[in-house]
C-alpha cells in the first residue's frame, strides 16, 4: 500500500514557476514508476510526465516539453514536478501517481494503469 501526498500548487502569473512535491509512503516507493496528471475542468486526466523506478526513463507530454521536469529522490520516498514558463492552459488539479508493474520501456501513459494516486493540487495560471 502506499500513500500519495501533493504539495505545491498554488496561484502563479503566466510565465512563472512552481514545484509540485508528492511525499510518499512505504517501503516499496523506489520499485514504482511515478506520474503527474492533470486534469481541467470537463477534461479527461491526462499524463503530463512519468519517471520510472530509477529515474533513467522519462516521459513529457507534447504540451509541456521543454518546460516541465520530473525528478525522483528515492531515498526521501519523493516525487517532484518543476514547472517552468507556466502558461493558462496548465491551469488544473495535479495529481501524483504510483504504478507498481514493471513496464516495457519503464512506464504507461494509461491512467487506469496506475494503482495509487494523491489527493491532488490545484495550480492556477493567470493571464
Amino acid at each position: 500500500q502506499v500513500q500519495l501526498v501533493e504539495s505545491g500548487g498554488g496561484l502563479v502569473q503566466a510565465g512563472g514557476s512552481l514545484t509540485l512535491s508528492c511525499a510518499a509512503s512505504g517501503r516499496t516507493f523506489s520499485s514504482y514508476t511515478m506520474g503527474w496528471f492533470r486534469q481541467a475542468p470537463g477534461k479527461e486526466r491526462e499524463l503530463q510526465a512519468a519517471i520510472n523506478w530509477s529515474g533513467g526513463s522519462t516521459y513529457y507530454a507534447d504540451s509541456v516539453k521543454g518546460r516541465f521536469t520530473i525528478s525522483r529522490n528515492n531515498a526521501r520516498n519523493m516525487v517532484y514536478l518543476q514547472m517552468n514558463s507556466l502558461k493558462p492552459e496548465d491551469t488544473a488539479v495535479y495529481y501524483c501517481a504510483a504504478d507498481h508493474r514493471p513496464r516495457l520501456g519503464g512506464y504507461t501513459v494509461v491512467a487506469d494503469a496506475y494503482d495509487y494516486w494523491g489527493q491532488g493540487t490545484q495550480v492556477t495560471v493567470s493571464s
